[in-house]
């Protein structure tokens, strides 16, 4: 009989200091979310917005793609009585891409700077993205081109949250980024892993 009270007394206490323990133990992360409907746009017109508005489209997702979005975009939508929750703005500046649109990096981070003003103004998540790695930050038409890291600049420090591929982040940019602002990151392998974590983001 001892022994059984003994050992009902010691299990009583282990489960006292577990449920102490836990107390101290910070809960487990939840998985980040984003509401709909959401715009997806660039700064700098890399092909960036295209790769993610396939994966948009296959989820059903209640989306606008509109490259070179302002400011007025946001504000009509909420007039329409259906404001945007979320805005997706694709870093990565292409000189093709931005040739193709006649605009240069400076038009396009003075757009975006609008943009992420207004979003800010109507409590719209501002998710910062780079999904084409080290490839589309090396790239550029001369030595000594900046672009891709002005676009970056402009976007990623003012967001709400960073989704980038972990090998655009070889030397760290986008986890300095992240630490010094206390921005939440996803980092994804692969572009087909982008679904995946669409459908977490966007869905209960």
């Amino acid at each position: 009989m001892r022994q059984i009270l003994r050992a009902t007394a010691v299990s009583m206490v282990l489960a006292a200091i577990s449920l102490l323990l836990a107390s101290f133990l910070p809960a487990a992360d939840k998985p980040e979310k984003a509401g709909l409907p959401t715009l997806l746009t660039s700064c700098g017109q890399s092909p960036g917005p295209v790769k993610i508005e396939v994966f948009m489209k296959r989820l059903k997702l209640d989306f606008s793609f509109i490259s070179r979005a302002i400011a007025n975009d946001l504000i009509e939508k909420k007039k329409a009585g259906t404001p945007y929750k979320s805005v997706i703005i694709v870093t990565g500046a292409s000189l093709k891409g931005m040739g193709a649109a006649g605009v240069s990096i400076n038009d396009e981070i003075e757009r975006t700077k609008a943009l992420i003003s207004e979003a800010k103004k109507q409590g719209i998540k501002i998710i910062g993205a780079h999904i084409e790695g080290m490839a589309r930050r090396a790239q550029g038409a001369a030595a000594g081109d900046n672009s891709d890291e002005l676009s970056i600049d402009a976007v990623c420090p003012q967001s709400s949250l960073l989704l980038v591929r972990k090998d655009g982040d070889e030397d760290g940019r986008f986890t300095r980024i992240s630490k010094s602002k206390n921005i939440p990151m996803i980092l994804f392998e692969k572009n087909m892993e982008l679904e995946n974590l669409l459908k977490t983001l966007f869905t209960n």
